[in-house]
């Protein structure tokens, strides 16, 4: 099973991995991604999907070629369309004590068991490492766009937290969350050295640590 899943390459049908998955008798296929490890301030987000089996897989992208309006536009099409979907936030001040990959892995592993209905038993996972998860799972590299269930979770994901991250920009507006979404801009660079770290900010980031 691992090699058959191992043969697909970029540029295929991306519903592959999930036809060849039930073929092999899975029937609750999620893809999961995550965003949010490169910025000095907010959480990281976490997005399981398992899609539908009959939908046209060719519209879900990997969310960083789309632009808003088309990730918003998709992330309610997956809810209109009866897609499963679960979310994870784990905040910075987890991210502090775990680090970014143990928190973004945590994030995953929430995700994934936040979708209500039919237990998940596959997962397709973006990345080199594995949910900590006991369920039969992948890892794929460039997964999102590879696979259609890891490109909607990776939507999903994306829209959630910059959505958190607009609501933060009107509790903390010198940082202009609502345009950098708490990635280390010039702008956001500049703003902690004349403000110093808020609440949100990663204080185990360098970007945050040299600003205070």
């Amino acid at each position: 099973m691992i090699q058959l899943l191992s043969d697909c390459k970029i540029g295929e049908d991306n519903f592959i991995f999930e036809k060849t998955l039930r073929e092999q008798g899975y029937k609750s296929i999620a893809g999961c991604d995550e965003v949010g490890r490169g910025p000095l301030a907010g959480p990281v987000v976490a997005a399981a999907v398992v899609l539908p089996p009959h939908i046209d897989s060719s519209i879900y992208l990997d969310s960083k070629v789309l632009n808003q309006r088309k990730r918003e536009l998709l992330a309610q099409l997956l809810v209109d369309c009866g897609a499963r979907i679960g979310v994870a936030f784990v905040p910075e001040s987890e991210i502090d004590r775990i680090n970014i990959l143990q928190a973004s892995l945590l994030a995953m592993k929430i995700a994934t068991e936040n979708i209500e209905g039919t237990p998940v038993d596959f997962l397709l996972v973006d990345g080199k490492f594995k949910a900590p998860v006991s369920i039969d799972q992948k890892a794929i590299i460039k997964g999102e766009s590879k696979s259609a269930s890891i490109a909607a979770a990776s939507i999903i994901a994306k829209v959630q937290r910059d959505h958190f991250m607009v609501t933060m920009h009107e509790k903390y507006p010198v940082y202009n969350f609502h345009k950098n979404k708490g990635y280390p801009t010039k702008e956001h660079r500049l703003a902690l050295k004349i403000y110093g770290p808020c609440p949100i900010h990663r204080r185990s980031f360098n970007g945050v640590v040299n600003s205070a």
